[in-house]
């Protein structure tokens, strides 16, 4: 008798039932994305306050801080930067120790996801080189004031794992904590805003 196949999709609230190895477009609803981003806890939950800090209130972040630094980006590097952690709504946020434990079939599948999500939303399966950077730098300022601000690092050891060019937009960024069906909200309020006016990319 012939093995039956493993299952790889996820049924998700929308009703779509998203395959994890064999992702596409038409899989992708917002509204998953958003409820399971809001969902989903940064530093495995290792953080200060009541609430988790959630990959949506990453997100929002990660998306303020790139057009801060560029204040002259198109808006739909902007949408780039939203969604720059959107496959975690069905994978999860691991820590990077634990990424570099599980190997590249993690990344694979991270990339998959993320190529699916973006030609959903008509931005480029797989993002410019300048672009990925502009957006990962943005997320390391992110990361070095969650680290400080609500996840115990000390400013020293803060300063050596995510070093930064500069450390003057710390000053003007503030970390939010609040319900996840608020992060949820303000997450597609976001994303319906810069929908509205990204474009096709240039």
């Amino acid at each position: 008798m012939a093995a039956r196949p493993r299952r790889a999709w996820q049924r998700m609230l929308s009703g779509r039932r998203l395959d994890l190895l064999d992702p596409t477009p038409l899989d992708i609803e917002i509204t998953d994305i958003a409820h399971g981003l809001a969902f989903v806890a940064r530093w495995n939950g290792q953080t200060i306050g009541d609430w988790p800090y959630s990959v949506a209130e990453h997100s929002l972040l990660v998306e303020d801080i790139l057009a801060r630094l560029n204040p002259d980006i198109e808006t739909c590097w902007r949408l780039a930067a939203l969604l720059h952690d959107a496959p975690e709504y069905v994978i999860g946020d691991m820590i990077s120790p634990v990424k570099a434990a599980l190997g590249a079939e993690y990344g694979r599948m991270d990339e998959r996801l993320a190529a699916a999500i973006h030609r959903r939303f008509g931005l480029p399966a797989v993002l410019p080189g300048p672009i990925k950077k502009k957006i990962k730098a943005a997320d390391r300022i992110s990361a070095r004031l969650e680290a400080v601000q609500i996840a115990g690092f000390t400013e020293s050891e803060a300063r050596r794992l995510f070093p930064l060019q500069s450390d003057a937009i710390m000053s003007v960024l503030h970390i939010r904590l609040r319900p996840p069906a608020q992060a949820r909200a303000a997450f597609l309020d976001r994303f319906s805003v810069l929908m509205k006016t990204a474009g096709s990319p240039a």
